[in-house]
């Protein structure tokens, strides 16, 4: 039974009898009572359902409604005593009316409520309920024994501390305490002290530990002011019962933003809360009520119409009159009717408004709600923010025709249902069509005051947007007067007060085509002969790094660029041309299109990378049909042979930088774009990778291929290094640019490292691959020479004194040579074992001999116990000289030395590590090379030839191209 019915039937039964006004006993109940002969329930169980029932309606309270009584059940409640009074002349309330009515006296178990009054057990307040918080917890940032001493908390800032102790008095403000704070988590100041601690605020934060472990959560944030003192708000303001308080330091902005959210959620809240006011008013006043799903709309938006209607309503209705009669309002009418005004009156004018506006009576008056339809299209639109103008829409009824761009970044949208993983992003504006995607684009206003007005839009992946009606498929400018389509329903008009309104930019220019056919030989376009063909030709010169071309002309464009390798005198042409490509694609053409570039001109390069190494290997004498002619290649027709390879290895490795700064422009729109619409840019990047693995091969194989042949030539002329003597008539001991001047044993191998390193050069390959080149070459020479030095020990006396002066000046003039090249350091770290052997070996005769075992271990390092062993036990020391017992190894180290091996492994070579700075290219310059700028310009003529071929014979242009480069 309802309470306010209950309320009246007692009410009703008081005022029958003033004998039933006394107390009740429980003998004196009588079946027969008409008051529990309607109820048709005991006296007990009808004392006790009210109670029931207001437990019920304060299910708001959960913890009230669970704490249990602490008097007996049912079998009390029959000998309680009940006490049910007359109505007092002043209306109590209605918590005193209930308790009133409910009244207990002494249980007679003898459990007492005189705490309470005498009132239910159940009926306590609300902080009585809830666990009480020790004092020591109530102020986390403070403690009584510990005066002076505040605690301020700063995870957010630094990971993995608690928080940080600074010394606080009643008159220390939030800044200054920021100040202390700051210094103590170790944050690096700024360009000056004021920009660090502006950046971070003091929050007085309010919580409670919650969970099995005790986890501090909080439930409400407040930014200290500047100038406000922390303590003084610990002794004024308290944290609710069952909370704790706590100062953190977080970073402004953070905070700025998380109120800019509750405030737009507000905001929209109050919006949605005024139109359902203002329908129900109306259906109050018998008006027109508005349809229920526009005021169900769970989109709260917000629009210029919201915030202004409600302030001049009254006004704009009576403009709205005047206007419609042909009257003028005066000047000093604000429309607000005075308060004397009849009834009549306002009616009176109503009807003649009416009449002047449907003079011949066929038509229905207007009525309320259409004047306040007809005021909202009296608006003015705003002027301190940017806003978009409705020109088309899907729904009349739910959309507006100004949408205000209250946050800087604004995106559109189409509302819908998120689960807690997908925590895509803000969306500002709500448009509901079956072709608006959850997220659809985005735009982001200048800085103010702008310049121009110039802002950014950029559709999310699979968005239909069109810009000034053609299709936008990445980031643009937008500017005032642009027209922005989204979908196939809506379009609007962007419009920003705040700067000059310049000429529309929608407005088709002649001159704008896809192709360079439509773009310079178009006679629609109104200019003359000599105007189209001069336009032409400033293309054609330009040295804006730049390559026009069609989806057509694609395959031909890269198979020319692919085929003229190495032509025109500039050796990185090939990779700045497919990278001018790469950004064509990247800009003009749909995104799909980029990742199948880009695989294109992998396997491209691939391709003829490939067919390079096979004419190599066909080239070499192991491979030839005539065996009798077999020889051995001079260093000059390897590196001819080895000239292709170079010059591919150089432009992949610049090519493959443009194509990675391609993949973090898609990696940030992938992240921008979130967990939504990730499907088809994930399969991009993965296409874009397998590309990029491609060109990696590309440039693994050509290093391999380089180093494999020089090797294979440095092979035969390292062993003279170990033979010659470099003390012979006319020959100079000292390095020098001319070869021939130099000993006999040296001129072979440096000349292999000097057309190497002229190779390199001329190939323009880049720095840190010259260096890796030239460090596996330099670690066969070492390992090679130093193998050859273990095998001839073995035979005749080869380990003494003057032998290994000799070796030790030719291994010195090569050092030195590639110590004037610029190579040395590179040298002397992969020469260091030989160095170390050769430095053995010169050591006298008589200082050798008394060294001891351990001596020689120590001071030759680099030398494993077994090398060391085998250069001693075959040193010559003379004829019928015994073995000195100084140089026998220790005991524990003859097993091993028995079973290792004496010998360099050619396997253990440096790994090829690719650089990833130091690139010689740039796209976003203009062309400096000539002979760079003259292939440039080869390109976009073959474009042109290529698109006027495709052309029919009476659309091609008939201009000369004389001129041209």
């Amino acid at each position: 039974m309802p309470l306010q019915e209950l309320r009246t039937e007692i009410f009703e039964w008081k005022q029958r009898g003033a004998d039933r006004a006394g107390t009740m006993f429980p003998e004196e109940r009588k079946d027969g009572s008409p008051r529990f002969g309607k109820l048709h329930f005991p006296v007990g169980l009808w004392i006790n359902s009210p109670k029931k029932h207001f437990a019920k309606m304060s299910r708001r309270w959960p913890s009230v409604g669970s704490v249990k009584s602490t008097s007996s059940d049912t079998a009390s409640r029959g000998s309680e005593t009940v006490e049910l009074r007359p109505p007092s002349k002043t209306k109590p309330s209605r918590h005193k009316r209930l308790s009133n009515l409910f009244h207990r006296s002494v249980s007679s178990t003898g459990v007492g409520t005189a705490g309470a009054g005498g009132r239910w057990a159940s009926e306590k307040k609300l902080s009585d309920l809830i666990d009480p918080v020790p004092e020591d917890l109530v102020e986390l940032s403070s403690q009584r024994n510990l005066p002076g001493i505040l605690k301020i908390f700063g995870g957010d800032i630094s990971c993995g501390a608690n928080y940080k102790s600074v010394l606080a008095t009643p008159r220390s403000t939030a800044r200054q305490l920021v100040r202390e704070a700051l210094e103590r988590y170790g944050v690096a100041p700024g360009d000056g002290e004021e920009d660090t601690v502006g950046g971070y605020v003091l929050c007085d934060v309010v919580g409670r530990f919650t969970g099995p472990g005790g986890a501090w959560q909080a439930e409400h944030l407040r930014p200290v002011g500047d100038t406000e003192r922390p303590l003084v708000l610990q002794d004024v303001w308290k944290p609710k019962a069952g909370c704790s308080r706590r100062f953190e330091i977080r970073r402004r902005h953070e905070v700025e933003r998380a109120f800019e959210a509750e405030d737009n959620e507000t905001a929209g809240i109050n919006a949605q809360a005024r139109r359902l006011q203002k329908s129900r008013s109306r259906a109050a006043s018998g008006g027109t009520v508005v349809p229920k799903e526009r005021a169900d709309n769970l989109s709260l938006r917000r629009s210029i119409s919201d915030m202004n209607l409600s302030a001049k309503k009254r006004r704009e209705r009576k403009n709205i009159m005047s206007m419609a009669g042909g009257e003028a309002v005066p000047p000093g009418d604000d429309g607000v009717g005075d308060e004397g005004e009849s009834e009549a009156t306002r009616s009176k004018e109503l009807e003649s408004t009416d009449s002047s506006i449907n003079p011949t009576g066929t038509e229905e008056p207007i009525d309320g709600a259409s004047l306040e339809q007809l005021s909202q299209c009296l608006i003015q639109p705003p002027t301190q923010n940017p806003y978009f103008l409705l020109l088309q829409s899907y729904s009349e009824k739910q959309d507006f025709v100004i949408y205000v761009m209250t946050r800087r970044r604004h995106v559109f949208g189409r509302p819908e249902r998120r689960s807690q993983a997908d925590k895509g992003g803000y969306v500002d504006t709500f448009l509901c069509a079956p072709d608006i995607l959850p997220r659809h684009c985005w735009v982001r206003a200048a800085d103010p005051p702008p310049a121009k007005g110039t802002a950014l839009v950029r559709p999310f992946r699979g968005a239909m947007v069109t810009h000034n009606g053609g299709p936008l498929l990445r980031e643009a400018e937008l500017h005032p007067g642009d027209l922005l389509g989204m979908g196939q329903h809506f379009l609007f008009m962007y419009k920003d007060p705040r700067a000059s309104q310049p000429r529309p930019a929608w407005l088709p220019k002649p001159w704008a085509s896809p192709c360079l056919a439509g773009a310079f030989s178009c006679q629609a376009c109104g200019r003359s002969l000599q105007e189209r063909q001069e336009a032409w030709r400033t293309y054609v010169e330009s040295r804006q790094p730049e390559l026009r071309y069609r989806p057509q002309e694609e395959e031909a464009l890269l198979r020319e660029i692919i085929r003229g390798q190495g032509a025109g005198g500039c050796k990185l042409a090939p990779a700045f041309l497919l990278g001018l490509c790469v950004e064509h694609s990247a800009r003009v053409l749909e995104p799909g299109h980029l990742p199948k570039l880009v695989t294109k001109i992998a396997h491209l390069v691939k391709e003829a990378v490939w067919e390079k190494i096979k004419e190599i290997g066909d080239r070499q004498p192991e491979n030839q049909k005539d065996k009798s002619q077999v020889r051995v290649l001079s260093i000059e027709e390897v590196a001819t042979d080895l000239r292709p390879l170079m010059l591919w290895m150089a432009n992949a490795m610049e090519l493959l930088n443009l194509i990675q700064k391609k993949m973090l422009d898609m990696e940030k729109e992938l992240e921008l774009e979130g967990t939504s619409q990730d499907v088809l840019l994930s399969g991009d990047l993965e296409m874009c990778d397998e590309a990029m693995a491609v060109l990696d091969e590309v440039i693994m194989s050509t290093f391999q291929q380089s180093v494999y042949y020089l090797t294979k030539t440095l092979y035969s002329a390292l062993p003279a290094l170990l033979d010659s003597n470099p003390f012979t008539a006319g020959a100079e001991l000292c390095p020098a640019q001319d070869l021939s001047s130099m000993p006999e044993g040296t001129r072979g191998t440096l000349a292999i490292y000097q057309a190497t390193l002229e190779l390199t050069r001329e190939c323009e390959l880049h720095p840190d691959l010259v260096s890796q080149t030239f460090g596996y070459l330099f670690f066969f020479s070492n390992a090679s020479l130093f193998n050859t030095l273990m095998e001839k020990g073995n035979g005749a006396p080869f380990y003494q004194w003057s032998k290994a002066v000799q070796i030790r000046t030719n291994l010195d003039l090569v050092l030195d040579w590639l110590q004037g090249v610029g190579l040395g350091d590179i040298a002397t770290e992969f020469f260091r074992k030989l160095s170390t052997t050769i430095n053995l070996l010169c050591i006298p005769k008589t200082s050798l001999v008394k060294a001891s075992w351990s001596r020689l271990r120590n001071e030759y390092l680099a030398l494993t116990p077994a090398q060391l062993h085998h250069l001693l036990s075959n040193y010559y020391l003379g004829l019928g000289r015994p073995y000195p017992e100084a140089w026998s190894p220790l005991p524990e180290e003859q097993d091993k030395i028995a079973s290792s091996d004496i010998f360099e492994s050619f396997t253990e070579h440096p790994p090829l590590i690719l650089p990833i700075e130091g690139f010689r290219l740039c796209l976003s310059e203009p062309v400096g090379d000539d002979a760079l700028h003259r292939q440039l310009c080869r390109m976009r003529r073959l474009v042109w030839d290529l698109e006027q071929e495709a052309l029919p014979a009476n659309q091609r242009a008939g201009y000369a191209l004389e001129g041209t480069p």
